[in-house]
């Protein structure tokens, strides 16, 4: 049977929060902001890349949204059974709920 814990959460949400992927994002995160401090030519290429993505990013999602709604049934199918693979991964690889640095 399918648990309520499952059909409200997102499998990527739940990757994200991982310990391990969560801290490798947090440093790569503060890599990319410090290069745009300290180089002020690659801030001005990164500030026109991040322009680019985000119009790029909504033009695709205004493209997609008729098509997400026709799968969202599948979607769902596909969240809960990925939810259920990572329950068994974090079950198996203790290693994912810590740090990348532990």
């Amino acid at each position: 049977p399918v648990s309520i814990h499952h059909a409200q959460e997102n499998v990527l949400q739940r990757v994200l929060q991982l310990p391990v992927v969560s801290s490798t994002c947090e440093t790569l995160q503060r890599k990319y902001s410090s290069t745009k401090e300290s180089h002020p030519l690659m801030a001005s290429v990164c500030e026109v890349y991040e322009r680019g993505v985000q119009g790029a990013g909504a033009l695709a999602m205004w493209g997609m949204e008729p098509v997400v709604r026709r799968l969202e049934p599948q979607f769902a199918v596909a969240n809960n059974l990925a939810c259920r693979g990572l329950d068994h991964l974090e079950e198996k690889i203790p290693a994912l709920q810590y740090p990348v640095d532990k």
